[in-house]
């Protein structure tokens, strides 16, 4: 037996009968030879861990645009408190914690520079719009690692296909259709949400657009007062109605569940559309839509000669542009579009 046996044995003697087992894995898109050392989904992980567009993520927006602090989330510590709240989740429901690391840590690898707002950007320049998480798809289908792509799991890849809620969407009670196939992957959109509604909360104070005697006081008398209080409510009740729903999906109580979705409503008015908000959106859409305009123009100073002659120079656009970091998508902002100062020593 080699080692990667000996873990997917143990597998199933802890796991939950409901839990994914690595071994049962639907499989990769091309089949490759198993690893001696570690089961399909703690592969998966660290492919993603490892991957450019992973690295990329320290330097792309959350919520406040180009931060100078050294305490806002950017979209890489958001994935990793979202890490963090899916795998104390998916440890104490007894299910597969690799899977739900790896799903947590790929759920956001197709997000645009800038935020939501730069998605919201994208989704009006591409012909047939955009979505992050179906980026998220492309690069570890097709991008990454010279487009041969991460050749991750089924199981990891409809985890990120399905874990976004956008404006209204709830993290549960959907469709069997529409939720996650495992219960690996509906702990995602549960965790996600626990994570950028407490966090998001937390950077909105420290930016100043928020006190914390603004939040609705129902809501805090029902969730807490603090991040962390409001974080352990949170995961307490998910943990506490999942198991009472015999783990056939990850559940909320309704009165918890109401609670979230109106701090995340709040979040939206107070925050997210506010008028200084607005404000930086206009300009990151003006950096995009330059940009786009820009290297469209100059496809073979920037693009990817393979995805235009086979998908179009518009997907070589898309993919160019969400791909890039704030900082780089700023950077050549100012080369293409601000002149250069003559000197005249």
């Amino acid at each position: 037996m080699t080692i990667r046996e000996e873990l997917e044995v143990r597998e199933r003697e802890l796991l939950a009968p409901q839990a994914a087992k690595s071994a049962d894995s639907r499989g990769r898109l091309r089949p490759e030879r198993d690893d001696d050392v570690r089961p399909a989904f703690q592969r998966d992980r660290d492919r993603i861990i490892h991957c450019k567009a992973f690295r990329r993520l320290k330097h792309k927006t959350q919520v406040f645009f180009a931060p100078t602090g050294d305490h806002y989330r950017t979209r890489l510590t958001h994935t990793l408190e979202v890490s963090q709240i899916a795998r104390t989740i998916a440890k104490v429901l007894r299910l597969n914690e690799e899977l739900t690391e790896a799903i947590a840590l790929g759920h956001d690898l197709g997000h645009t520079p800038f935020g939501h707002a730069g998605e919201r950007v994208i989704d009006t320049l591409m012909p047939g719009g955009f979505n992050h998480y179906e980026q998220s798809l492309r690069i570890i289908d097709v991008l990454e690692n010279d487009r041969a792509g991460l050749n991750l799991t089924w199981e990891v890849r409809d985890g990120i296909a399905k874990h976004s809620k956008g404006k209204s969407g709830a993290p549960v009670g959907m469709a069997a259709g529409v939720r996650a196939s495992t219960i690996e992957g509906q702990i995602m959109r549960v965790a996600d949400l626990i994570a950028y509604v407490n966090h998001d909360i937390d950077d909105a104070v420290r930016a100043g657009l928020l006190k914390a005697d603004d939040l609705p006081r129902d809501l805090v008398g029902t969730l807490g007062s603090s991040s962390s209080i409001r974080i352990g409510t949170m995961v307490k009740d998910v943990v506490a109605h999942t198991l009472a729903g015999g783990l056939s999906e990850i559940r909320m109580s309704p009165g918890i569940l109401d609670a979230v979705l109106r701090l995340r409503g709040f979040l939206f008015e107070a925050v997210y559309e506010n008028t200084t908000a607005t404000a930086e959106f206009q300009k990151a859409s003006g950096i995009l839509s330059g940009l786009w305009e820009k290297v469209r123009d100059r496809p073979d100073e920037f693009l990817d000669r393979t995805t235009i002659d086979a998908e179009g120079i518009d997907t070589a656009v898309r993919d160019f542009i969400a791909g890039m970091t704030d900082r780089y998508a700023i950077r050549l902002f100012e080369q293409l579009f601000i002149p250069k100062p003559w000197s005249i020593d």
